[in-house]
């Protein structure tokens, strides 16, 4: 039985990628490094903004690059102002409210980040549980975040033998992919930001555009049908 849904935030719920793309190049661009979106994809998407700042400029202070994160995650959340849901994902909410799953939020987005977007998406009371990389021992790519997520909704982690499970994720970026299949959770890539055949090589059992795909609707009826089945036999 289909128990929970984990969902990832950044270029799941919302594409936010290109405002992303376009903060991080001016923020680069003032140590005169010039990134185009393969960078971009490469360094930064997906990733903590620590982990991303030691790895392009290292020779910033722990102290400065705080600093620098904070004013570009500032700078993201003012050009941010009309984000839209990911199409197909009110209808996904509604249907899952409709069977009772439970619903999660994993991110590595900063918390003043996450707060922000949900605000704007209107999700404030969407999700059971949200956990916050920055809050955990680890963030992606390691598994532990979709490990808490999966922990403290009381939801047995497993792989899917014939179409059965408790738990899937939606996750867009190959950090969050190898998190959530190294947890043990079965994946689906949301191909908005990412190459769908990338993501399936990292370990996404299926790779979908966005919410509307027929291939997504037509995995979680056969859930629900295998389920129905279940009880009555």
């Amino acid at each position: 039985m289909l128990s929970a849904i984990l969902f990832d935030l950044d270029g799941t719920l919302v594409n936010t990628d290109p405002i992303h793309f376009i903060a991080w190049q001016k923020m680069l661009s003032r140590y005169g490094i010039n990134i185009d979106e393969s960078f971009y994809k490469r360094k930064i998407s997906g990733g903590l903004n620590p982990e991303i700042l030691a790895n392009i400029l290292p020779q910033l202070s722990s102290e400065e690059a705080g600093e620098f994160a904070e004013e570009k995650e500032a700078m993201f959340r003012e050009m941010a102002p009309k984000l839209q849901r990911l199409p197909g994902l009110t209808q996904l909410l509604t249907w899952a409210n409709s069977h009772e799953i439970k619903l999660a939020l994993v991110t590595n987005a900063p918390r003043a980040n996450a707060l922000f977007m949900l605000e704007i998406l209107e999700l404030e009371t969407t999700f059971e549980l949200i956990v916050l990389a920055e809050d955990e021992a680890a963030a992606k790519p390691d598994p532990t975040p979709y490990r808490v997520a999966a922990e403290r909704l009381g939801v047995d982690v497993g792989r899917i033998p014939q179409g059965v499970t408790n738990v899937i994720a939606l996750e867009d970026s190959p950090s969050g992919i190898r998190s959530a299949v190294g947890a043990g959770i079965p994946t689906i890539g949301i191909a908005s930001t990412h190459n769908p055949q990338q993501l399936c090589e990292l370990g996404a059992f299926m790779a979908i555009p966005d919410f509307t795909d027929l291939q997504l609707w037509t995995f979680l009826n056969s859930l629900m049908e295998t389920d129905i089945v279940g009880k009555l036999s």
